[in-house]
């Protein structure tokens, strides 16, 4: 789609609340949502199906080029369902297994190329709300609004850790610290797109802030032309 096509970029690290806050933005603006993370998540899904080693950066490359990602109408639980090659795998992609594929890959060259393109069709009218690592440096240079959140790691794992247990999943809130920390690192030092703020990004520490006050602060970042498209 034409640049003209306003987008809105919300980078940061895993648990900094970008997710959460990105939906309610894009709905309040009545914009289009791209969730970059589920897409890298979906890939090492897939590649997982097929026994693919995650190390074998052709292998996962090719897996990506070919892969059917979609993200449907939203589930019981508030998210978009996202079907892989046909499955409805909306559950398994918020498991943490899923975060580390994730991470793992999306440090792969090759496995980032196969979906950029993927990613920059989703900017179509009125506009787009994208989340992820490098949405405001990478696939979005251009976006006029970049935001990028942060919140204390100790903070990320709480909030993590009360998801999971809130869907029966068995967690510890020391593990969940640890692969917090380890991806944290992975993503600041990998190579290619390294997670960091955009030159022009406006950083938000959401650390003791409720969802609520974020979303204000973000929406006003935005022309006003822009925020009241749905009032």
């Amino acid at each position: 789609m034409p640049k003209t096509v306003p987008v809105l970029t919300i980078d940061g690290p895993s648990g900094s609340g970008k997710g959460t806050i990105s939906r309610l933005v894009a709905t309040r603006i009545g914009w289009h949502y791209l969730d970059s993370g589920a897409l890298y998540r979906a890939v090492g899904l897939a590649a997982a199906w097929e026994q693919i080693d995650l190390s074998d950066e052709d292998a996962v490359a090719a897996c990506a080029a070919r892969a059917d990602i979609r993200f449907d109408a939203e589930s019981e639980g508030g998210e978009p369902r996202v079907i892989v090659n046909g499955k409805d795998a909306t559950h398994q992609l918020r498991m943490e297994t899923a975060g580390a594929a994730a991470s793992a890959i999306a440090a792969l060259p090759a496995v980032r190329a196969a979906l950029v393109d993927l990613q920059r069709g989703f900017r179509r009218p009125p506009g787009l709300v994208a989340d992820g690592r490098d949405m405001g440096t990478v696939i979005f240079p251009d976006a006029g609004t970049k935001v990028f959140l942060t919140a204390s790691a100790a903070e990320r794992a709480e909030r993590r850790y009360k998801q999971l247990k809130d869907k029966g999943v068995s967690v510890t809130l020391d593990g969940l610290l640890g692969e917090i920390l380890a991806r944290d690192a992975r993503d600041a030092n990998r190579a290619v797109a390294p997670l960091r703020p955009a030159d022009d990004a406006v950083s938000i520490d959401t650390t003791g802030q409720g969802i609520a006050a974020v979303v204000e602060q973000v929406l006003a970042l935005l022309p006003a032309s822009l925020r009241g498209a749905k009032g």
